[in-house]
Order: C-alpha cells, then structure tokens, then sequence
C-alpha cells in the first residue's frame, strides 16, 4: 500500500482503449486504425487523478496538465477530466462547491427539458424524430388533414402586420417563431445522430441515440442564435458517451460550444468557419511562403480543403479514440486557468503581466497558452487547431508541392492522411510552428 501511495500509477492494469468503445464487428475494417495506448507513467490515471485532488477537493490542476500533455487521459476517467479541461468546472472549488453547483446544473438541465418537452413530447421520450414534424408556416405534419386545412392548434400568428398588436402578442409571436424555428430542425438531428459514429457497439442502443439526440434538441433551443447545425452531433457524441449522467453531458458540451460556435455562425454571404480559414492562411503564409503561393495558384487561398478539419474537430482524420486523445492534449494545451471565472462571468478574463510572469501561476496554464502569454501576443484568439491542421499540411508539403495540381489533388492527399495520423506528433508539429509564427 505505501509503495502505491507514493507511486499512484502502481499496479495499474493497461487495457486497450477499443474494449471501451467497442466497434461493431461488420465495421472493424472501415474504421482507422487505433494508435493511442494508455501508458503507466505517462497517461494521466485514475489513481493519479484522484491523488491530485486535496483533502477539501482542491485539483492540482497544474500537475494533471502535465500528465494530460504527456500522454492523454484513462478511458475511466475521461468524462470527469474533460468537465476541468473545458471550463465547467474550477479547480480552485471544494468538493462540496462542484457538488452544489452540479445539482444546481442538472436541475437547470431538467427545466429546459421540461420546456421543449412541453413544445415537442418526442423530447425525452426515448424516441428519436427523423421526419419533418412542422411546415415552415407552423403547421403541425401529423395533424393535418388531406385537405392541407389546419385545426385550431395549428393557426398561428400572421408575422406580416405586427403594427397593431400589444407588447404580450409581441412576445407571444416571437416566441412561436422560435419554437417553429426550433422544431423545423428537429428531423434534422434525428437524420444525423443516426449516422453518427454508427460503428460503436455504443449506438445500437436506441436508448443511447436518443440520449444524444435530446442533448442537441435542448442545446438547439437554448442557443436560439446559431440552433443546429451539421456537424454538431459529431462533435456532441463523444461527451455523451463519455460522460453518462444526461445533464452533465449537456453541460459539457455547452463549454465546448462556446469554444465552437463561432464556426457555425453563417449568413447568406459568409461561413462562420471563414475567420479560421483566413487565420489558416495567415499562419502558412507567415511560415511557409512557397507552400502558401502554391496554393493560391491553385485557387485554393480561401482554404475551403480544411473546411472539415476544423468543423468538426479531426474526427474525420482520426479513429474514433485517436480523435479523443488528439481533443484532451488540445484542451490541456491551451488550458487557462481563467477559464471557469471568465464563463460564468460570460466575459473575457482579464489577468495582469505581474500574475501572469508569475512561474507557479504560468504551470496552471497549457503549453500553447503558456507560450501565448510569454510572447504577449496579440493572436491569442488564433486555437491551437489552426495550427494543427497547418502542422498537417507542412507534414505533407513535399506532395503538394510535387503532385497537387488542381485544388481536387490537394483534398485528395489531405484524405490520404485519414487514419494515418499521430495525434501526439501532429500537436508538437502545431506547438513547433506556431513558436515559429510568435517569432515572425
């Protein structure tokens, strides 16, 4: 026991990481292959997890940074880390304060449930909606006769003369529209969370579709703004299985949304995902001239080939587990220890240069932050996954400059790279070039 106590990765049993999330016999050959292996002394363990926490429940957050960024996070433990990494949580809190505050969250959850499942019963039914429930006039589907006439629950307002009615039918009116908006991207959801990592043992389970079909149905209404979009369910699905509790999911994903959302803010001239695509640009351009001007001259400035990378995080690029362990090495990376505060605030947290010189304070930070805060730069808002796909296409640089002829060559050596990446070598191939850009 004293041998264990003074090394908390002692005695720990290595299992590999596809026997918790298994794949489904008939798509073992369809799927990358998996690279991550948890390793003693490198992978931040369960014990060593629990060995970080103080009597009260304070988390040495800087030590499990470390460990996170030398090796990614146990399988067992992946939910509750993950809940520190995306902000939903401050290491500074007890025990008690995380306990408090999660009730207080799952409550939230229940009442917002409650409020969608009022508007649509398919809510938290266990039932998952792939049809169109609604026209776009706000007529319900099921209840509409051969005829095309409307019941009485299916009048809704007329938005064209708002001119002559009160403050209460306003708000009455706005809310419809809302709802309407809401339940016209229902389906949707049901469409893509049905094809969503549909090679896990994990999504037989109609239990478990539906589980991460509710989460995006209740986020779609809470972020009235941005609602639904494509893509989404990729990057909800892996919180939701590992992080069993509904409410906390939920959660978790928001934090990870607020990172996110951005990318899919479009509007009829732009997409959201543009800002990023022309910070790409800016980075090969600043590091690597040659290979920028050669993809100009294949009319691929704008970037679009990395369209995917970015909007959904690698999934695409990675086995389902390598794309895990590439998420929680960038999580802890551009860890910042203001994270938590500066969400609940719903504001920027604004440090001094005297706090942040400070080298105690520094390791509470991840290395790509780290080096942000160092350089006192300007392009803090650039992510770490700019850089990683930049590390990406410099990894490949030799091939396209020699065989990409056409903007088509280009995007078919970049899906050359699917299940053939290293997420540990593609993340110090992003810190490398991204200390080069700081320097230019």
């Amino acid at each position: 026991m004293q041998c264990c106590a003074a090394n908390p990765d002692a005695g720990v049993v290595v299992e590999e990481p596809d026997s918790f999330y298994a794949i489904r016999p008939e798509c073992r050959d369809d799927v990358p292959r998996t690279r991550f292996k948890p390793r003693p002394g490198r992978t931040l363990s369960a014990r060593r997890w629990h060995a970080s926490f103080s009597e009260e429940g304070y988390l040495d957050i800087a030590s499990v940074l470390k460990r996170v960024q030398l090796g990614g996070v146990h399988p067992t433990i992946k939910g509750v880390v993950w809940e520190f990494l995306l902000g939903c949580y401050d290491p500074k809190s007890t025990f008690d304060q995380r306990s408090q505050l999660r009730q207080q969250r799952r409550l939230e959850y229940e009442k917002l449930k409650s409020k969608c499942q009022e508007m649509e019963k398919a809510v938290g039914s266990g039932r998952i909606i792939m049809t169109p429930v609604i026209t776009e006039d706000g007529r319900s589907i099921e209840d509409r006769t051969s005829t095309g006439a409307a019941s009485q629950e299916d009048i809704t307002y007329d938005f064209g003369d708002s001119s002559s009615m009160t403050e209460q039918q306003m708000d009455n009116v706005l809310l419809d529209r809302d709802a309407i908006q809401w339940k016209l991207t229902l389906h949707q959801i049901g469409l893509d969370v049905v094809r969503t990592d549909r090679a896990l043992v994990y999504y037989e389970s109609q239990e478990n579709q539906a589980k991460l079909w509710d989460i995006l149905a209740v986020y779609s209404w809470v972020d009235k703004d941005i609602g639904y979009c494509q893509g989404m369910s990729d990057l909800c699905s892996p919180i939701s299985i590992v992080i069993e509790n509904e409410a906390d999911a939920f959660w978790c994903f928001e934090r990870l949304m607020r990172r996110l959302r951005g990318n899919f803010k479009s509007t009829s001239t732009s997409i959201g995902v543009r800002s990023q695509l022309i910070a790409l640009a800016s980075v090969i351009k600043s590091v690597d001239p040659k290979l920028h001007r050669h993809i100009e001259n294949l009319d691929g400035g704008e970037y679009l080939f990395a369209f995917r990378m970015l909007m959904v995080l690698f999934r695409r690029e990675f086995s389902f587990v390598d794309s895990l362990y590439l998420w929680e090495l960038m999580w802890a990376m551009e860890y910042n220890p203001n994270l938590f505060p500066m969400y609940e605030a719903d504001t920027t947290a604004n440090k001094s240069q005297a706090e942040v010189k400070d080298r105690k304070l520094l390791k509470q930070y991840g290395k790509f932050e780290r080096e942000n805060l160092k350089a006192g730069s300007k392009d803090q808002q650039i992510p770490l996954s700019i850089f990683i796909v930049a590390s990406v296409l410099e990894a490949k640089n030799k091939r396209l400059l020699k065989e990409a002829k056409g903007l088509d060559d280009v995007v078919k050596i970049l899906n050359d790279i699917t299940g053939d990446l290293d997420a540990k070598k593609a993340c110090k191939g992003a810190l490398k070039i991204h200390t080069i850009y700081l320097k230019k």
